[in-house]
């Protein structure tokens, strides 16, 4: 895929790679401070148990639907999350195409004990040294986006500094390219890159492919229970939530609804 053939995904990892280059700041430095944060809570191993969990996102709007939430409290949501039961929370840091900031992750994590995404377009290693900084326990990196050797790299630099990396994927030639790194936590988009539409047919069609072992996490489009027990039964071991919890009137009750027993 090229940037400039019309999808989401060009244009906004386009915008990032440009403020990538612009970005003067010592890697070192950054790398050594980084270092020297608290453990990281185990994200990975939140979602690694029996039954579909739920990774509950902090979501102030979207690129396709705008603003969903764009005043949202990210600490009262986060402590509403936890009360239904989500095993993780996501939160956008993107501020020109989401509404996030690192201050709203930062927020979110403060107010309750989970282990928490930075679910940004992460394209550079300072990408992965500020996710650490600001208090992410995981980064998403998207292979959609990335060379093979980005991906390699910046995988293994999120190990180095103990996150998890959720590497997500949208077609069996992109999964490939995750297994082969060893990625061990898949994010399946059910989003069609080219039209943004959801598609709940892929989720299902790659679930058979993600190896005994690596833990699969389906993303977009999750809509109520019914989509959340046919992702379990499928193979899924998480699903991610934005949308559908933002917008609901009683977020905790939500995320319960979302959750399929072993």
């Amino acid at each position: 895929m090229t940037v400039g053939d019309g999808t989401y995904l060009d244009r906004i990892i386009a915008e990032h790679r440009a403020r990538a280059l612009a970005d003067k700041r010592s890697l070192e430095d950054l790398l050594e401070e980084a270092s020297r944060c608290e453990e990281a809570r185990g994200f990975l191993d939140a979602l690694n148990v029996p039954g579909l969990s739920v990774v509950a996102e902090v979501k102030r709007r979207s690129p396709s639907k705008g603003d969903l939430f764009a005043d949202l409290d990210p600490a009262v949501l986060a402590e509403q999350y936890m009360i239904g039961g989500a095993a993780c929370l996501s939160v956008l840091t993107d501020g020109p195409n989401f509404g996030g900031s690192s201050q709203d992750l930062r927020e979110a994590r403060s107010a309750v004990d989970l282990p928490v995404l930075r679910k940004d377009f992460t394209v550079q290693e300072r990408d992965v040294a500020d996710a650490r900084l600001m208090g992410a326990d995981c980064v998403l990196l998207i292979v959609a986006a990335l060379s093979s050797d980005e991906l390699m790299s910046l995988f293994n630099l999120s190990r180095t500094l103990g996150m998890d990396a959720l590497v997500e994927v949208h077609d069996e030639k992109e999964l490939e390219a995750a297994l082969e790194i060893g990625a061990d936590l898949i994010g399946v988009n059910q989003r069609d890159l080219l039209t943004f539409e959801v598609d709940h047919e892929r989720a299902e069609r790659m679930a058979e492919l993600i190896p005994e072992g690596v833990v699969g996490v389906a993303e977009s489009g999750v809509r109520d229970a019914a989509d959340a027990r046919s992702l379990r039964e499928a193979g899924y071991s998480a699903v991610l939530v934005g949308e559908t919890l933002v917008l609901s009137s009683d977020p905790s009750a939500a995320v319960s609804s979302l959750k399929v027993g072993a």
